[in-house]
């Protein structure tokens, strides 16, 4: 038995006819910078998650990056993260010339809450980053009154949640600007870097356009200093081919979580939470094992491959030594990246597959 943690190629392989007929229509075009495939997609991403603009972009960190930079966020100003998260969400935080203030997440869910939150506000802060992390959505609502009675912008990190659902309602629009990372890995991936920026605010679409495009609506004519940040059209016929299948992927994913559950429920791990208002989309599925490295190494033995997402949490990094967080700072991230695995989930591993998968783990478990 071998089973991978999650192979791309599978799901080009599934859809590879559509997939080849955009790609070649993009390319017969003869336009390859912006164009109707990309206007096209950015209608369609909107229209899915419920948002009335969407902005393509390069990738996600740059959604992020460009978010808090059209709302104003800048040097000296302060932004709520979480303590667990992808080093990405960070460094958006630091490429605005901002400071990110880590608040712990739940530990039960992974992700932060207006709990938390709540207390790091200072007279500093000007925005809040929720992380919808492994797919598990933020409890928005209630972050969203915490931000608003203290004037606060939001922009959420999406990367790993495209198509979850807060009480029924898609993520894409309960915050100011919602940044999304099509990385090939994701529930929609492209097959190479692009992101998005989706909201109802027409006056951040447009800003987020100017500044993703040299700072230019008219050509030769800067009206303020931009960046280049354009989502490529080939990867944005492609995207528009996998967003018609996207909600028939979440829903496999979904089926294998619930496979994993009921197995997994009496074979000593911690697994995940989901209270009765969050759909998650399960980008990953993470457990929580006291001897993590131990139960790795015995599913790699058994042709399991496993990840860890994320080994190091980013106020540990030597990118953020400047910080002085010393070890014990932020105690929840730094236990969750003792003990969280994720193991085989995606759109085309197999129900038998993982059936082998939970077998597998409560084999290594029992050992």
């Amino acid at each position: 038995m071998t089973i991978p943690f999650l192979e791309l190629r599978d799901a080009y392989d599934e859809l590879a006819g559509e997939i080849d007929i955009a790609v070649k229509r993009v390319t017969s075009s003869g336009w390859y910078i912006g164009g109707s495939e990309c206007e096209r997609f950015e209608k369609a991403w909107a229209h899915y998650c419920d948002a009335d603009h969407c902005v393509g972009l390069g990738n996600g960190l740059e959604a992020l990056a460009l978010s808090l930079r059209v709302l104003g966020i800048g040097e000296g100003d302060e932004v709520i993260v979480p303590s667990n998260t992808y080093i990405a969400s960070w460094l958006a935080v630091s490429m605005a010339g901002a400071i990110p203030v880590p608040v712990e997440p739940n530990p039960l869910t992974h992700v932060i809450e207006a709990e938390a939150i709540a207390p790091a506000i200072t007279p500093r802060t000007r925005g809040i980053m929720p992380v919808h992390l492994y797919g598990h959505p933020c409890p928005m609502d209630e972050i969203v009154d915490l931000a608003r009675s203290h004037n606060l912008a939001i922009v959420e990190d999406a990367a790993q949640a495209q198509g979850a659902s807060i009480a029924g309602r898609k993520i894409g629009a309960h915050g100011d600007l919602v940044a999304w990372s099509f990385y090939p890995t994701k529930n929609l991936g492209a097959l190479g870097d692009a992101g998005a920026v989706t909201t109802n605010r027409a006056d951040l679409a447009e800003r987020i356009r100017l500044l993703s495009n040299y700072g230019s609506r008219a050509k030769n004519v800067h009206e303020v200093k931009g960046f280049n940040s354009r989502l490529d059209p080939i990867q944005a016929a492609i995207l528009g081919v996998k967003l018609a299948h996207l909600d028939e992927w979440n829903d496999r994913r979904r089926r294998i979580a619930s496979v994993y559950s009921e197995q997994l429920a009496d074979c000593g791990l911690i697994l995940p939470h989901v209270p009765n208002w969050a759909e998650p989309v399960w980008h990953l599925y993470v457990v929580q094992a006291r001897d993590r490295d131990r139960l790795a190494s015995r599913l790699a033995d058994a042709g399991v491959q496993t990840l860890v997402h994320y080994p190091t949490p980013p106020h540990l990094q030597d990118a953020y030594a400047d910080m002085a967080k010393s070890p014990g700072s932020f105690p929840i991230a730094e236990q969750l990246a003792k003990t969280v695995l994720s193991i085989p989930i995606g759109p085309q591993l197999s129900l038998d597959q993982a059936e082998q998968v939970a077998d597998a783990i409560k084999n290594s478990v029992q050992q």
